[in-house]
């Protein structure tokens, strides 16, 4: 085909324009696209991986804090304890104290009994609690057999006959299992 007296052999556009021209155009657009395209990638990666850097720095502050948090409790824990002992404490060096001077046996009596309550009802109000085990039927969760005898009556087969350490709960869990005798 021609046009205008030349013979079109493809290398020019409707135009008359070299196609390389165009091409060379539209190559110099979609690789300003790509490089502004390139630069919002990258620019979308530097800042996930910001956030990541900062998350980890987090989540690393948050680990330490807690375990120190978790330490302090621990000793806050302890020194509450302990502080509301020392009273019992003080009650026993004071009933120590009488023991030396005094001959009445009823008075050393009552004053140790008194000191022995004190001490349970302070043990109490941080939440210990004595395990019932007598008469009840053996529970090897709660109770540790130390040995068996023939029950004293059949219907105490199988059931606790004698305690010889009580078993203690601390805030309604087990910290000390009960060492009691089984009946067969």
């Amino acid at each position: 085909m021609q046009t205008n007296g030349h013979a079109n052999t493809g290398s020019e556009n409707e135009k008359g324009m070299p196609e390389e021209n165009i091409s060379d155009s539209s190559n110099t657009n979609n690789e300003s696209d790509e490089v502004t395209e390139l630069e919002k990638k990258e620019q979308e990666v530097n800042e996930i991986r910001d956030k990541y850097l900062r998350l980890q720095a987090e989540f690393d502050n948050y680990r330490k804090r807690t375990a120190r948090e978790r330490i302090e409790l621990m000793q806050t824990a302890s020194k509450e304890v302990i502080i509301s002992l020392l009273d019992v404490l003080d009650d026993s060096d004071r009933a120590a104290k009488q023991l030396e001077n005094t001959t009445d046996v009823a008075a050393i009596k009552d004053g140790v009994m008194l000191v022995f309550n004190k001490l349970r009802s302070t043990l109490q109000a941080k939440g210990l609690k004595q395990m019932e085990s007598i008469n009840t039927p053996f529970d090897p969760d709660l109770q540790e057999a130390i040995t068996e005898i023939p029950a004293p009556t059949p219907d105490l087969a199988g059931k606790v006959v004698d305690v010889l350490q009580p078993g203690y709960y601390l805030s309604d869990k087990l910290i000390r299992h009960a060492k009691v005798i089984v009946g067969k």
